[in-house]
């Protein structure tokens, strides 16, 4: 399938200066590396750019100076917990340059299925920008329910796609079945592969901002039906893939860590994820090496 922003989107991690405030030409500077090493799309603010750390006024500085600084599509992580919120946030993205929003589950508050599904027809009627659903239980700890999946897709024209990261592919291929014009990007770097079996047009990663080329020639691969060499693919990201969570450095820490090595300005994290752990540079310059052994 065509996915509407392309295969491959990195949810961009967010640069900082070394006093912790948004540094805009980083942050410029970044997506320019990563439009010209592989990637369609950017995410920017979403969990991977910390958004829950970012004032209102940042965010759109940010969708902004990276819209002005690349000609791929950026998609702006508009959403939140609160729908008044998250309309509004919406409605300044479309004057950012943003082509579309991303938009996450109602997390904490755990609505209902009604409340949840009335939350995305809010956010979709209030913007001509085309939305994505992104759904992530582990996060918002409310999985949306099929039947809301399916009547957002069927009735609602400028919802365009889900990030799945439900860690269900069989869940999805259900969806698919039932949404077959469906786009559904993978929203797990690990289920990538599977989840193309299950017709997902790409992936919104995190471990793409270092193997985004690697990504694309595995979707392009599935794609012609070359499966043996997709899968071959596959097996060289895994390394990156263990790399880039685990219970002591989570996405963002990994993420900005491979950038510091590649040479990019991206600084550490913010509270509460702060500085990755000591030796995870040493270990991305690992993982990088053998990637491209």
């Amino acid at each position: 399938m065509t996915a509407p922003w392309g295969s491959v989107l990195t949810a961009m991690v967010t640069p900082f200066d070394d006093d912790g405030a948004l540094d805009l030409d980083a942050a410029a500077e970044l997506a320019r590396w990563l439009q010209d090493h592989g990637n369609d799309g950017l995410v920017v603010v979403g969990t991977t750019g910390e958004a829950p750390t970012m004032t209102e006024r940042e965010k759109l500085d940010l969708w902004r100076a990276v819209s002005e600084a690349v000609t791929i599509p950026v998609v702006a992580g508009t959403g939140s917990n609160n729908t008044a919120e998250t309309v509004e946030l919406t409605k300044q993205a479309a004057a950012t340059g943003a082509a579309g929003v991303l938009v996450v589950g109602p997390y904490y508050n755990r609505p209902p299925q009604a409340g949840i599904e009335a939350h995305f027809r809010a956010v979709a009627a209030s913007t001509r920008l085309p939305p994505a659903i992104y759904d992530v239980p582990p996060r918002t700890a409310r999985r949306i329910a099929r039947d809301v999946l399916v009547r957002l897709f069927s009735d609602v024209p400028n919802i365009v796609a889900l990030k799945d990261a439900t860690g269900d592919p069989a869940g999805a291929a259900r969806l698919m079945a039932e949404v077959p014009s469906l786009e559904i990007y993978s929203g797990d770097d690990s289920l990538t592969l599977p989840l193309l079996a299950v017709g997902a047009s790409g992936v919104i990663g995190v471990a793409t901002h270092w193997v985004a080329p690697e990504m694309g020639d595995m979707i392009r691969a599935f794609e012609k039906g070359d499966v043996v060499r997709a899968r071959e693919i596959n097996a060289r990201m895994l390394e990156s893939f263990e790399f880039e969570n685990s219970d002591t450095c989570v996405f963002s820490q990994a993420a900005k860590a491979m950038m510091r090595t590649l040479g990019l300005r991206v600084g550490e994290c913010r509270l509460p994820i702060g500085p990755a752990p000591a030796g995870t540079e040493d270990r991305a310059r690992e993982v990088w090496k053998h990637l491209h052994a």
